[in-house]
């Protein structure tokens, strides 16, 4: 029961980065700043192929229209790193306690992530890419800062997690209107390239 705030903030940071999750847990783990970490997150190959990947997202989370489709292929990823690291943060005995963590972290992983990912549609409905790169960078602040300091204050970092989820969970809801016009104008597009495909092959025009 004890681990349990510091698995729910890192459900929260897993739903919107969780490559930086796993690379933040296994330096503080692998430099004794706390021994709350397993092993298997301290381990040389996974925190090269976490920050590889974190970099990825650093670069991808910051272009129009690519983050969308990023968060989109993150859909299962994100829920699923944060049900593994909350898992692995209460234990790997297969106990009840370790299956509530991985339920905990996996539900909070995954409502965050719909958060960042309805937000992105959002701001992505205006065609300028500076509000992008802001979110992105405050997004990784925002991680990087409070698993930091959940490892040292795990019950106050978990109840601004929780405030921060129910604020963008409120936010997500405000801005539904401009996510549902991402959706059409996403659909449409897709819809006159199939459609000037078609032309083209009935015209035998050359393929683009």
């Amino acid at each position: 029961m004890s681990v349990l705030p510091l698995v729910f903030t890192s459900g929260w940071a897993s739903g919107i980065n969780a490559y930086a999750v796993v690379l933040l847990l296994g330096i503080f783990g692998a430099t004794g700043l706390t021994d709350d970490v397993p092993a298997s997150l301290q381990r040389t190959d996974v925190l090269i192929v976490a920050a590889i990947l974190f970099l990825c997202e650093a670069v991808a989370d910051k272009i129009p229209y690519v983050d969308s489709i990023w968060d989109a292929v993150h859909t299962v990823i994100r829920p699923l790193a944060g049900a593994v690291i909350g898992a692995l943060l209460a234990g790997q005995s297969g106990s009840l306690s370790d299956l509530s963590a991985a339920a905990l972290g996996g539900s909070t992983a995954l409502a965050s992530h719909f958060v960042k990912a309805g937000t992105r549609m959002a701001i992505n409905s205006s065609p300028e890419p500076f509000t992008n790169v802001a979110m992105s960078i405050a997004e990784d602040l925002g991680v990087a800062g409070l698993v930091t300091f959940a490892i040292f204050y795990p019950v106050p970092a978990a109840i601004i997690a929780a405030v921060l989820l129910a604020l963008g969970l409120a936010i997500l809801v405000f801005l539904w209107s401009r996510i549902r016009r991402f959706l059409r104008r996403r659909a449409q597009r897709r819809e006159e390239k199939r459609l000037a495909s078609e032309v083209r092959a009935a015209t035998g025009g050359p393929p683009r």
